[in-house]
């Protein structure tokens, strides 16, 4: 069988309202349209992602979701529009892994990536895979780390961009793994896929949406799977812990809405409260899992807490790794 990958069209865009007057009280939230800031460009996952919702979430909200993609830096230039909005409800923002470990490479930002937002809650995971060329000497992870460790720095990783969250997945899996790698960074996951192909790495990490099609085709060959549990794309592929030769690696990227700091806490409830109700939809779910994202909602706090966690993880990771901020 099969998974298909679902697209959003991006010629569903989502409706822009006329103006309106000023903001009403919170009790009385939405009067008017929100402004969604996608921090990436059109067709990616969080773009894909938050349109699913966010149609869903302005039905049962009564007002127009508006989208707005507004990459650059990793995200950060996204995060930094929503920073300087009003903090009224009527500008969110969607919140990935990437954005985080962008943070902790750059110098000298110009806000706080836990303190200058509120946290509204999160939306969905979505695993990683390590994979190879189906004629590739080494069949599992176990193979894989022993070859890494008698060849230190020989075997050569791809990934889609220096700092992104598959690089630094991998940047992980190295330190979990007492192993060194060569990592070879490209611009984007097609570029990555076709150096894997054309023999010129050796492994390649990268999202479950990216790789999928090409692992279903037989192109390429699923090792392992990078979060704690098994995938529901690919169910009988193992995770990485599963292998026994590198402990506590869990690395998944994620997604969740934010809004600026000192949003009213009655606005954010709300949000949160329509957002877990919206995941708790068959449909939703089922959209979802086709765009190769697995539900998880959260509180306002659980969402924060999480965010720490990670930036805390992510931060450590390039320390390790060497990577310099810049």
């Amino acid at each position: 069988a099969t998974t298909e990958i679902y697209t959003l069209s991006l010629h569903d865009a989502l409706p822009i309202s006329a103006g309106f007057a000023g903001p009403a009280p919170a009790q009385d939230y939405p009067t008017q349209s929100i402004k969604l800031v996608v921090p990436f460009g059109p067709g990616g996952g969080s773009d894909i992602v938050g349109r699913i919702i966010a149609q869903r979430m302005q039905e049962k909200l009564g007002q127009p979701i508006v989208i707005e993609n507004k990459p650059g830096a990793g995200g950060l230039i996204g995060n930094e529009q929503v920073v300087n909005s009003p903090k009224d409800g009527y500008t969110i923002g969607i919140q990935t892994a990437g954005q985080v470990i962008a943070s902790t490479i750059t110098k000298n930002m110009r806000f706080d990536t836990i303190e200058s937002f509120e946290w509204i809650g999160q939306i969905a995971t979505a695993g990683l895979m390590v994979v190879v060329r189906p004629d590739y000497e080494h069949k599992d992870i176990k193979a894989l780390v022993a070859a890494a460790k008698a060849n230190p720095g020989k075997l050569v990783f791809a990934s889609p961009g220096f700092g992104a969250t598959q690089h630094m997945a991998a940047e992980l899996f190295k330190q979990n793994g007492g192993i060194d790698m060569l990592h070879v960074p490209y611009r984007t996951s097609p570029e990555a896929i076709s150096a894997l192909l054309g023999k010129n790495v050796d492994v390649l990490f990268d999202t479950v949406s990216a790789v999928l099609g090409q692992v279903q085709s037989g192109q390429l060959k699923v090792l392992a799977v990078t979060g704690k549990d098994r995938f529901p794309a690919v169910p009988d592929v193992p995770t990485v812990m599963e292998s026994g030769v590198i402990p506590n690696y869990d690395v998944t990227t994620w997604y969740g809405f934010f809004a600026p700091k000192s949003t009213p806490r009655p606005i954010v409830d709300k949000l949160n409260k329509v957002l877990n109700e919206v995941l708790a939809e068959d449909t939703i779910k089922e959209r979802l899992t086709k765009a190769g994202v697995v539900v998880k909602g959260s509180t306002p706090d659980e969402w924060r807490q999480f965010m720490i966690a990670e930036y805390k993880k992510w931060s450590s990771v390039r320390e390790k790794a060497g990577i310099e901020q810049r």
